[in-house]
């Protein structure tokens, strides 16, 4: 299984053509892992005919077995046992139902250098304590959400002085706390140390709003920095464009665009998506993404809109090698961004329909034997 560690502690993030090779090592064997040790996952690799010796090129990517995002909602897979396992975390579960993902130890010390190396490369790091404004979960033991580890694990890119939280557990349930975080920001416009808010771009419109709403507003010290991780789920009606963001985060904070850092990851596939100085989400050499036709699911040339089909050969505990996820988007070579980075980038347009994801989900049972009821 080396592979893996090959690939993620490879010294440039987005050169993949210099590590397609790696990749397809680090994928073969972790497909082979997984064929091994999961049971489901071998039942569903055998009736589709899928070896991992199929994988000679970048082009056979495609033929991996693609599990969608509602499948693990329905099904607990996994390739170990929990005792052997580093983490153990569920997606959020608004839609009512959640996937359970494990993480193992070599996930765990491949995941390190992938978030130091990008972190490094986008002006995350620095030695300069700050302040940290968490747009999110305060971290109870009730709590297993894999987003509310990311968030707090982003504190963590400077040396944190305080760590101020939007919800708070109370009772059996999150409950929000939205002026007492506008109020923390004015007070933390004071302080000779930068304050980093951190959250779903969500609470952060919901929060601008309010401090405008009670004539607060804060002049944040010079290195100050937005990072939204996370999308609006529940809130998708009241999305806004980024830069009306933006521009209010200009306004009540005083943070200009260029320190606003986005994120993008799912819990069935922990990638460390950044957002380049343009916005866009370049691929990163630890993960490879095929957009697929939404009736077909055939992969789709670039500029095409289809369904995101994230792969990455990350996480031995649980089968996430090939993931559908139920967001529409479609890829954009790197050179049109004029960032610098060449790496292809992801431009995600909205969530499919729930049926053409419940279609997607639907086949992977049958493969199993489990007919519709998933």
């Amino acid at each position: 299984m080396l592979g893996r560690q090959r690939l993620f502690w490879s010294a440039h993030p987005y050169d993949l053509e210099g590590t397609q090779e790696k990749f397809l090592q680090a994928v073969r064997e972790n497909c082979a892992y997984h064929i091994r040790h999961c049971p489901e996952y071998r039942a569903i690799a055998g009736a589709l005919g899928f070896t991992p010796g199929q994988l000679r090129a970048p082009e056979d990517l495609a033929k991996i077995p693609v599990l969608p995002t509602l499948f693990y909602k329905r099904h607990a897979l996994f390739s170990m046992p929990r005792r052997r396992m580093a983490m153990y975390v569920t997606s959020s579960g608004t839609s009512g139902k959640f996937s359970q993902i494990g993480f193992d130890w070599g996930c765990i010390f491949a995941e390190i250098p992938m978030i130091l190396r990008l972190g490094r490369h986008h002006g995350l790091i620095s030695p300069k304590p700050a302040h940290c404004v968490i747009l999110g979960y305060k971290p109870h033991k009730a709590n297993k959400t894999g987003v509310t580890r990311t968030m707090y694990g982003l504190t963590w890119f400077s040396p944190p002085i305080s760590r101020t939280y939007a919800l708070h557990y109370v009772d059996g349930g999150y409950v929000p706390d939205l002026d007492g975080v506008a109020r923390a920001l004015e007070r933390l416009s004071s302080s000779p140390f930068p304050t980093r808010i951190v959250g779903f771009p969500s609470y952060l419109w919901f929060g601008l709003q309010r401090m405008e709403e009670l004539g607060l507003q804060a002049s944040l010290p010079k290195g100050s920095k937005i990072m939204l991780a996370g999308g609006w789920k529940q809130h998708y009606s009241q999305q806004v464009e980024k830069p009306v963001l933006y521009r209010l985060a200009g306004k009540v904070l005083g943070i200009p665009e260029d320190q606003i850092h986005e994120f993008f990851g799912a819990v069935e596939h922990p990638i460390f998506y950044n957002a380049c100085k343009r916005h866009h989400f370049h691929i990163p050499i630890y993960a490879r993404i095929i957009i697929r036709d939404v009736n077909t699911l055939e992969p789709l040339p670039m500029g095409r809109i289809g369904l995101v089909n994230l792969i990455s050969p990350l996480m031995n505990a649980t089968p996430t090698t090939s993931v559908m996820t139920d967001d529409l988007g479609y890829l954009t070579p790197g050179e049109e961004c004029g960032c610098g980075i060449t790496s292809p980038y992801l431009t995600i347009l909205g969530r499919v329909g729930l049926s053409d994801i419940q279609t997607c989900a639907a086949g992977a049972a049958q493969l199993l034997g489990k007919g519709e009821g998933f």
